[in-house]
């Protein structure tokens, strides 16, 4: 088991060979104190996008945040971030879903290993060999993507908070993003992202990644913003993202 801090290997060579890559401060400090601030007032009297919340009224998930808070259509615009994007995915690329996860010291929780294969569109009963198993996530028609369609997306995970053994970090799997079947270097080779605030996590969605909850009685939050992106608006079989924001 190893635990990451930072890329030894220039980030998008990483990405390409492991998965997933660590932009260190890729926020600065203003925005991280800016993203925390507009995502507890809006969770204060919001209910549309929050999806858990503790019993202290603490939000440890929420979604569509596209539609409620603006600055997750903005963050990701500054110069480090939408260049490593572009050299990713191309000039045509696009923010198409926007999540938030904490683990509040009193509610937290554990993740199985799993790839994100679930995406967020406008009509999910399209008949296409691309998608299956439509579902609805807080009112959002969702699509399992095939492949193909998945290996032209990137998340973008951005810390809010340091995240370390104590509160829960995320683990990822080497080598497992090549296809919907891969396990790559398998479990016994898991990756721990430990991170400080302002760090970045690039993965791509085929990747398995898991966590794990956070120690008993850690006062600490692991707060993320977890931003999916796509190379175009484009999608096979007339089926449309649910949003897009382009750059």
């Amino acid at each position: 088991m190893k635990k990451m801090s930072e890329t030894p290997d220039p980030s998008h060579r990483r990405l390409q060979r492991d998965g997933f890559c660590l932009l260190p401060d890729a926020v600065d400090s203003d925005w991280i104190r800016r993203l925390q601030d507009v995502c507890s007032q809006t969770f204060a009297g919001d209910t549309t996008s929050v999806r858990a919340r503790s019993s202290r009224g603490h939000v440890y998930a929420a979604r569509n945040l596209i539609a409620t808070i603006p600055e997750v259509s903005t963050v990701w615009r500054c110069l480090p971030l939408v260049s490593f994007l572009r050299g990713e995915l191309g000039a045509k690329l696009g923010l198409v879903r926007a999540l938030f996860f904490d683990k509040p010291p009193e509610r937290t929780w554990h993740l199985p290993w799993h790839k994100d294969t679930a995406i967020a569109v406008r009509d999910n009963q399209l008949a296409s060999q691309h998608f299956s198993r439509p579902t609805v996530k807080a009112g959002v028609p969702h699509l399992i993507a095939s492949d193909e369609v998945l290996r032209r997306m990137l998340t973008l995970r951005i810390h809010l908070d340091d995240a370390n053994d104590e509160n829960g970090p995320l683990r990822v799997i080497p080598g497992s993003h090549v296809s919907s079947e891969s396990e790559g270097v398998g479990v016994a080779g898991e990756v721990i992202i430990h991170a400080r605030a302002g760090d970045v996590l690039a993965m791509r969605p085929l990747i398995s990644h898991a966590s794990g909850s956070s120690v008993e009685g850690t006062q600490r939050h692991r707060r993320i913003l977890h931003l999916e992106f796509a190379a175009s608006e484009s999608l096979p079989d007339g089926v449309r993202w649910h949003d897009f924001v382009g750059v």
